[in-house]
């Protein structure tokens, strides 16, 4: 039965409502079919009564008087004439009959012979009628009059009456209602798989461009293709449409942000990077210019050298850095304490520029399982946050620890407070609205820990913000140094 179920589930409207409609017109013509030869059969029965009782009061009339003087070929004429006069009914045989059960005569004396008792069939239907038996499987009725002098029981007359025309017309009659059924259901049907597939076309409309939407951005329903307004689908449509709109307008927003969020990111980073290359650059000549002319004194030579190293060192270490954010993912999942240590050169420029003192805490084990781009990365953005969120002067904290289970990196500034929206993006909420403003590296703050697992915990207050990202380790830690 579950299984019948979830297969007519499963069969389209335009299907299950023309079924249903043919059977409800089905059980509707049985029971009209059933009335209809129910009240026909009624009125034949009642219309036989009729003619029988007329057959059978003229011929008791006209027969008593014979059958009290036994007379029987008067009672032969009688039993003649009275089948010309009731030529209506057709009579099988007619027998009238005395009161000892035997035939005083008989319309088929050939079979009910004069001073014959009657045939145990007979006395029987005879004994159980009052006045009409009906056989419909034999086509045939019987009749019975008793026959009374007074209060005196003279005889009597049993008639089998011929109703086989009664019952082709019930038959015609039948198949007529089956076929005029029959062409009204399939009418009926048809009417409906047409009405039905026609009041859902909208429906399919709609579905197709949501089944466009899994593919790309939803696309609006044409005016052409709108229902009228004052319909159920014409304002689910027009509902439909002003969903799209919304829902199109929100992410060009979020790709607007999104580009305008990497311009920003990357434009900081290009400041920072030409600003700390351009820096080392003219110690860098100026030390192979001492070693050009002074290159025979050692002592200039050492200090020329440790100026090269010291150098070549920063800028290895600024680029090795910068590298994160155009990178692919990392082949091993490590970090170290001086993966984090090179951040400091990154964003040395942006507190030489504010004049941030830069309060470094990190105490980490010389190798730790852990997701180290997505860790320096969002490292790097929270950093460059704190600094453009920090007033002049002011200072900006970075502390990395790590336990048995996760690593812990917190950002703290002094600014004004870091905006609830953005607060609701690092914790991984849906923002109700975003600021124009989209800020610097939050978008990739939060993507970042969606894809290592992690997540960000934030604290704002007027006095500043501290973000405590925690990533989780990949295996137990190594002792930590």
């Amino acid at each position: 039965m579950r299984r019948l179920h979830r297969v007519l589930a499963s069969w389209p409207l335009t299907v299950k409502v023309p079924l249903l409609v043919a059977a409800l017109m089905i059980a509707v013509a049985v029971g009209i079919s059933n009335t209809v030869l129910q009240r026909l059969s009624d009125t034949q029965e009642e219309h036989l009564a009729q003619l029988t009782g007329a057959y059978l009061d003229g011929l008791s009339t006209a027969v008593q008087p014979f059958v009290i003087r036994g007379d029987v070929w008067e009672s032969f004429d009688v039993l003649d004439r009275a089948r010309q006069r009731y030529a209506g009914v057709r009579a099988k045989y007619t027998i009238v009959a005395l009161p000892d059960e035997t035939v005083l005569a008989a319309s088929d004396p050939l079979r009910f012979p004069s001073a014959s008792r009657l045939p145990g069939d007979v006395i029987e239907r005879v004994r159980e009628a009052q006045s009409l038996v009906l056989d419909e499987d034999g086509a045939s009725a019987w009749v019975y009059r008793a026959l009374r002098e007074g209060n005196a029981f003279v005889g009597s007359i049993i008639a089998e009456i011929d109703i086989s025309d009664l019952i082709a017309l019930r038959h015609k009659a039948l198949m007529a209602l089956i076929g005029v059924n029959a062409l009204l259901t399939v009418l009926f049907a048809a009417a409906g798989y047409f009405m039905v597939r026609r009041m859902l076309a909208p429906a399919g409309v709609l579905t197709a461009h949501l089944d466009h939407a899994l593919d790309g951005p939803m696309k609006r329903i044409a005016d052409r293709d709108l229902p009228p307004p004052d319909t159920e689908f014409g304002r689910l449509f027009r509902r439909f449409n002003q969903v799209a709109d919304a829902l199109n307008e929100r992410q060009a927003l979020g790709a607007r942000l999104a580009q305008k969020q990497k311009a920003a990111v990357i434009g900081k980073l290009a400041s920072g990077l030409a600003h700390e290359v351009n820096n080392p650059l003219g110690g860098l000549f100026n030390a192979v210019a001492m070693v050009r002319d002074h290159g025979d004194d050692p002592k200039i030579r050492a200090d020329a050298t440790r100026l090269l190293e010291r150098g070549l060192t920063g800028i290895r270490n600024l680029v090795r850095t910068a590298l994160l954010t155009y990178k692919g993912p990392a082949q091993t999942h490590e970090i170290a304490r001086s993966d984090l240590d090179d951040l400091r050169f990154l964003i040395q420029t942006e507190v030489a520029r504010r004049q941030i003192h830069l309060a470094w805490n990190v105490v980490l084990p010389d190798r730790l399982t852990v997701d180290g781009q997505a860790a320096q990365q969002a490292a790097l953005n929270l950093l460059l946050n704190a600094c453009a969120a920090s007033p002049v002067g002011g200072t900006v904290e970075f502390a990395a620890s790590a336990d048995q289970h996760a690593l812990s990196i917190v950002v703290r500034d002094q600014g004004s407070g870091l905006p609830e929206p953005f607060i609701a993006l690092l914790r991984g909420d849906e923002p109700a609205a975003m600021p124009a403003e989209t800020g610097l590296g939050l978008w990739t703050v939060a993507r970042l820990m969606r894809q290592s697992g992690g997540r960000a915990e934030v604290a704002a207050s007027g006095a500043g913000t501290m973000i405590r990202l925690i990533l989780p380790l990949e295996r137990a830690l190594d002792a930590v140094a």
